[in-house]
């Protein structure tokens, strides 16, 4: 039987050698790739406040030890989010290509009859018409919502409108200042528009630096409001977070908004866990013709984060809305669900709970209060039948909230 022979110390130094050699050029590489991709999204980022800006942020009782805060902390249990990825669904992203309308410009020409229509282009940017005005929220037309135009999850299906198609917007209102909702490249091409930008605290350094004139920028604090146009504008409480890059996390702040127009009111959640002021502002500014609330992006380890399906029918009814129209959802895989659970998850909650939903297919537009005056419309089910996981099967339940509603009830 052949005798296995020992390394030498001189291979051994050899071996050294090379593994030394792989190791400083793997290195490198990593570095280059990193210094490239921080060029890349450089822009991106954006800015952090300064001056006056900062100043009137450090007036906000948000305002905590140099960032902002939430009433009712966010839980994260990180260990639970690397466990739960290898249990994601097989069809967190859709298989086919999605059906999509695309309005011709006509649409736009001529008012809605009902005085309000709303567009859903995909996951949280909206044309809303009301009361003759216009409003686009969170505008994402970027094929990636990263700062690298290499790397991020990439968008399922091109935008319904053209940017240049769409018709001129009085107000471009912005959530929070991630990826998914404050898009440079679009907030880029958007800087010469004869429009509004309504964004959160500190949100408007973005801006500024991408070139939007200081003039067009409203930066609002919860419960601040701002008149556009004769539509009433007005920045509500969230729970969520921020933050471009790894140091500026809860840098500015988050929000939604309502619309107050001479006839008819809209919410728009932005990105938000289950909170208590929810009856707040259902009490102080509704009812609302319309809640657009976010149902999609959650999971068991962050719960806090985002409402889920099931905390988004909640949050609708105690922001007193009559229509639900689901967003955060059908264009971005962001968490481990499949992508059509959100919606069949709604749906599911809804009928329980009695709540009229509108579910359009991105670029569809409705108007909410023909659905609100009549018996509830079927929903087209223009989604493909996949499997899904039901609310008991997966519970989203936001902490720090249960016993705080009670004291309003």
């Amino acid at each position: 039987m052949p005798s296995m022979s020992r390394p030498t110390a001189s291979s051994m130094r050899i071996w050294a050698r090379r593994v030394g050699r792989v190791a400083r050029w793997a290195g490198l590489v990593f570095v280059l790739l990193l210094a490239v991709a921080l060029i890349d999204g450089w822009r991106a980022f954006g800015k952090g406040s300064s001056g006056e800006r900062r100043a009137r942020m450090k007036t906000s009782t948000q305002w905590g030890d140099g960032t902002f805060v939430n009433p009712q902390p966010l839980a994260n249990d990180i260990l639970r989010s690397i466990t739960d990825a290898f249990a994601a669904s097989d069809h967190g992203s859709p298989d086919a290509p999605v059906a999509t309308v695309s309005p011709p410009a006509s649409t736009f020409a001529t008012p809605p009859p009902s005085g309000l229509r709303v567009t859903w282009l995909g996951h949280s940017t909206i044309l809303v018409e009301i009361d003759g005005r216009r409003v686009l929220t969170d505008p994402v037309w970027s094929e990636r919502i990263s700062p690298s135009r290499w790397v991020g999850p990439t968008r399922w299906y091109a935008p319904p409108i053209a940017l240049v198609d769409l018709p001129p917007i009085d107000a471009v209102v912005i959530s929070h200042d991630h990826y998914d909702h404050l898009d440079a490249p679009t907030i880029t091409a958007m800087r010469g528009w004869d429009t509004t930008f309504v964004v959160p605290l500190g949100v408007g350094a973005h801006l500024a630096y991408w070139g939007v004139p200081e003039a067009r920028i409203v930066e609002l604090d919860w419960w601040e409001r701002t008149e556009v146009r004769g539509l009433s504008i007005v920045c509500t409480p969230a729970r969520h977070a921020s933050g471009r890059a790894v140091l500026d996390t809860d840098a500015t702040l988050w929000a939604g908004y309502a619309f107050l127009g001479d006839t008819h009111r809209v919410y728009f959640s932005g990105d938000t866990g289950l909170f208590p002021a929810m009856r707040d502002i259902g009490e102080q500014l509704g009812p609302f013709d319309l809640a657009m609330i976010e149902v999609g992006a959650y999971g068991q380890a962050w719960p806090d984060w985002h409402l889920g399906p099931e905390q988004a029918v909640r949050a609708n009814q105690l922001v007193r809305g009559r229509v639900l129209l689901p967003i955060h959802w059908g264009l971005f895989n962001l968490a481990f669900h499949g992508w059509t659970e959100p919606i069949e998850r709604v749906l599911a909650a809804a009928e329980i709970a009695r709540v009229r939903v509108a579910a359009p297919r991105p670029g569809q537009g409705i108007e909410p209060t023909t659905l609100a005056a009549g018996a509830p419309a079927a929903v087209e089910r223009w989604w493909p039948a996949v499997p899904w996981r039901t609310g008991a099967q997966d519970p989203i339940r936001a902490n720090l909230v249960d016993d705080a509603l009670r004291t309003y009830e």
